[in-house]
């Protein structure tokens, strides 16, 4: 019964706030294109809301990150480095980003 009733109230995927995902990167950068193209692949599954950080326009972020761009973080938490690996990024979706 009980999980009848959670079903019943469970929010629906319509009004879930979609996963936040950024990705530290420059202009100019080939894996860093690469890396968006990986994300962009996955708005048709997941909602997902990425949003682009170039580090040269703030010298922190240029001197966290370095060469090591692009640096994705989902939900806050740093989970690539230098490229994304869309078996690893399908996993984290499945687990944590609500379905379109």
């Amino acid at each position: 019964m009980t999980s009848l009733l959670g079903r019943l109230f469970a929010p629906k995927d319509d009004d879930a706030t979609p996963l936040r995902i950024t990705v530290y990167s420059r202009g100019g950068c080939g894996c860093c294109r690469k890396a968006k193209d990986v994300l962009e692949g996955f708005r048709a599954k997941y909602r997902i809301e990425v949003e682009e950080v170039d580090v040269d326009a703030d010298p922190a972020l240029r001197d966290r990150y370095g060469m090591e761009v692009p640096v994705v973080a989902v939900a806050g938490k740093v989970r690539f480095r230098g490229k994304v690996d869309p078996v690893m990024l399908g996993r984290l979706l499945r687990a944590e980003a609500p379905r379109a």
